[in-house]
């Protein structure tokens, strides 16, 4: 009877080992992940709202008048960002004076407690709600 010199194969030990690996490797980049995804939504918004304003502006040098109409502002009504997270509304209190661009958080979890408006006025004027840093804040 001859033996077999070479085993073929891997042992539960071995796979077990490798589940913890992968297992760890989930634990610490799923958060960053997240993290990730949220800062990029928020830049989105951020976006969205600096480009209001920049043609809010070009509107006004036109037409001596701020506007409340999305459409004349070059975007959909209603406009939301790529990832749908966020809605673009405009509002004109004083149209010769002045106007607000905000984008309001569209979905019920965690951010919402965290970031759910984003504003920008006439005079160039960042505002957010609830917490007062989401235009530069990192997580």
């Amino acid at each position: 009877m001859q033996m077999r010199r070479h085993m073929r194969g891997i042992t539960l030990v071995e796979l077990m080992i490798v589940v913890i690996i992968i297992g760890i490797l989930t634990a610490v980049a799923f958060p960053n992940y997240r993290d990730f995804v949220t800062r990029a939504k928020r830049n989105e918004a951020k976006a969205a709202l600096l480009k209001c304003a920049t043609n809010q502006e070009k509107f006004y040098l036109q037409n001596q008048a701020f506007t409340v109409n999305l459409a004349q502002l070059g975007f959909s009504a209603p406009f939301k960002t790529d990832s749908d997270t966020y809605q673009l509304s405009v509002a004109a209190p004083n149209p010769a004076a002045d106007f607000t661009c905000t984008a309001t958080y569209l979905v019920g979890d965690g951010e919402a407690a965290k970031c759910n408006t984003f504003s920008i006025d006439g005079r160039g004027g960042k505002t957010s709600g609830p917490l007062p840093d989401c235009w530069t804040r990192k997580k």
